[in-house]
C-alpha cells in the first residue's frame, strides 16, 4: 500500500474519532479533514466539485436546501402547529400511540416522496407536539429516523441509495416495489413493536398537559390561511414531481430548486424568515463529508475494500450476496451510505457480470437492503439522519452521536438479519 491510502485512512479515522467524541463542532471536524486530503493531495483540486461519484453530491446538496427553504415557508402558516395539536389529540398524550402515529405517517410517505424531504416536514410537528406535551421530542425524532430509514427502503425514490442502485443496475420502481417493499413491510412492522421496548425508558406522560392540549382549537393555530393553500399547492406539485422524477428523469434537486422558488413567490415578505430556516450548518457538513469520504474513493481505498471482498466470494453467489449485504450494512454506517453506494454500485455491477440474472439481480437487492438499513448505524450514516438533529439542535435539542448509535446499532442489525434470511429464502432456497 502507498503512501496516499495511509494517509486517507489515518485522516479519515481521526475525523471520526473527533466527531464520535463530540468534543470538536462535527462541521470544524468535516472542514478540516476535507482541507486536510486537498492539502495533502488526496483529492483533485476541480474533480471533487464536479464529480457526483467520488465528490460532493451537489443533487443532495440542493434537494436539501430547496426543502428547508420549502419548509420556512409552510411553517410561517402555523401548519405545524395545527398538525402538531391534531397529533398530541389523536395519540390523547399516550407517548407509544404518538410515537407509533409519527412512526406510520413516516413510514408511509418516506417510500412515495423521499424520506430525507419527510423528515424535513414531519420533524417541526414533532418539536410542536411535544412542547405542547410537557416531554423531550428527542425520543421521537430518533424513532422517526429509523423509521424513515426503513421505509424509503421499499422504492426507487424512497431513499438516494435507492435511485444510484436503480440506475447503475436498470432496475424500475416496479421492480423495487416487487423485490424491496415484502421485506420492508415486513421489517417496519417488527420495528414499530421493537419500539416499545427500546425507548420504554423514554417515555414521559403529564396528564395536564395532554388534557390542556385535547382542548386545545387547532384551527386557531392557522395565522395566514391563504399562504397555506398556495404553499399546500406548491408542496403538492412537488411531490407529484418527487414520484414521477424516476419515469421523466427529472433529479430531485430540480424539483427541490423549483418548488422553493415557486415557494418564495407565492409567499411574498417571508422570504427572509424562510432563509432563517435553512440549516446552513447541516449543508456545510455534508459538502464536508463528501469531500472527506472522496479522499477514500480518489485514494482507491473503498475500491480496494470491494475488489478484495469480490476476490473473496468468488463464483459463491449467495457467499457474494450475503457479503455485500452485511458489508454495505457496516461501511455505509462509517462512511454516509450515499458516497459509498456511489463507489461501490460499479465494483457491485463487475462481480455479478457472471452470474445468471436472476442471481445478479438478488446480489443487487441484497445491496439496496445493506445500504438502505446501513443509514440506521450511525448519526452521519444517511441524509435523514443528519437533517433531523440538524433542526433538532435548532429548536434547542441536542441529540448526540451515541445516544442516536446506541438505538441505531440494535435496528442495524436486526433489520440486516431479517434481510438477509429474506434474500436466502427468496432467491436461494
Amino acid at each position: 500500500m502507498t503512501a496516499a491510502p495511509i494517509l486517507a485512512i489515518a485522516v479519515f479515522l481521526i475525523a471520526f474519532g473527533l466527531i464520535v467524541s463530540e468534543r470538536v463542532s462535527k462541521v470544524t471536524v468535516v472542514l478540516a479533514a476535507a482541507a486536510a486530503m486537498a492539502v495533502l493531495g488526496l483529492i483533485p483540486g476541480t474533480g471533487v466539485f464536479y464529480d457526483e461519484h467520488a465528490g460532493i453530491d451537489w443533487n443532495v446538496v440542493f434537494l436539501l436546501f430547496g426543502m428547508m427553504v420549502v419548509v420556512g415557508v409552510v411553517k410561517q402558516t402555523g401548519l405545524f402547529d395545527y398538525l402538531g395539536i391534531q397529533a398530541a389529540k389523536m395519540s390523547r398524550g399516550r407517548p407509544y400511540r404518538l410515537m407509533v402515529l409519527l412512526m406510520v405517517i413516516t413510514g408511509i410517505a418516506s417510500p412515495l416522496i423521499d424520506n430525507v424531504t419527510v423528515v424535513m416536514l414531519i420533524a417541526p410537528v414533532t418539536i410542536v407536539v411535544a412542547r405542547r406535551l410537557g416531554i423531550s421530542p428527542i425520543p421521537y425524532l430518533i424513532a422517526e429516523i429509523l423509521a424513515a430509514n426503513i421505509g424509503g427502503a421499499s422504492t426507487l425514490i424512497g431513499d438516494p441509495p435507492n435511485i444510484i442502485i436503480g440506475t447503475r443496475a436498470g432496475l424500475t420502481f416496479v421492480d423495487f416495489l416487487v423485490h424491496m417493499a415484502p421485506i420492508v413491510g415486513i421489517v417496519f412492522v417488527g420495528f414499530v413493536l421493537l419500539t416499545r421496548l427500546m425507548f420504554r425508558r423514554e417515555f414521559e406522560y403529564h396528564p395536564e398537559r395532554a388534557a390542556e392540549v385535547m382542548a386545545l382549537d387547532a384551527r386557531a393555530a392557522i395565522v395566514d390561511a391563504r399562504l397555506l393553500v398556495r404553499s399546500l399547492v406548491v408542496l403538492g406539485l412537488m411531490i407529484g414531481g418527487f414520484f414521477l422524477h424516476a419515469f421523466v428523469h427529472i433529479e430531485p434537486a430540480i424539483v427541490a430548486m423549483l418548488g422553493a422558488g415557486a415557494m418564495l413567490l407565492v409567499a411574498r415578505g417571508v422570504a427572509t424568515e424562510a432563509f432563517r430556516e435553512v440549516e446552513w450548518r447541516t449543508l456545510v457538513f455534508f459538502m464536508g463529508l463528501f469531500v472527506m469520504v472522496a479522499g477514500l474513493v480518489h485514494t482507491g481505498v473503498i475500491g480496494a475494500i470491494g475488489h478484495w471482498a469480490a476476490d473473496a466470494v468468488g463464483d459463491d453467489w449467495f457467499l457474494a450476496a450475503s457479503s455485500v449485504l452485511w458489508g454495505s450494512a457496516v461501511f455505509g454506517a462509517l462512511f454516509d451510505n450515499i458516497p459509498y453506494v456511489a463507489t461501490m454500485a460499479p465494483i457491485v455491477e463487475t462481480v455479478v457480470a457472471g452470474a445468471p440474472p436472476e442471481i445478479g439481480q438478488a446480489v443487487w437487492w441484497a445491496f439496496a437492503l445493506g445500504a438502505d438499513f446501513s443509514g440506521n448505524g450511525t448519526a452521519i450514516a444517511a441524509s435523514a439522519n443528519v437533517v433531523t438533529i440538524g433542526i433538532a439542535a435548532r429548536a434547542g435539542y441536542r441529540i448526540s452521536f451515541w445516544r442516536f448509535t446506541k438505538y441505531g446499532i440494535v435496528t442495524v442489525v436486526l433489520t440486516t438479519a431479517a434481510a438477509w434470511l429474506y434474500i436466502w429464502l427468496r432467491y436461494f432456497l
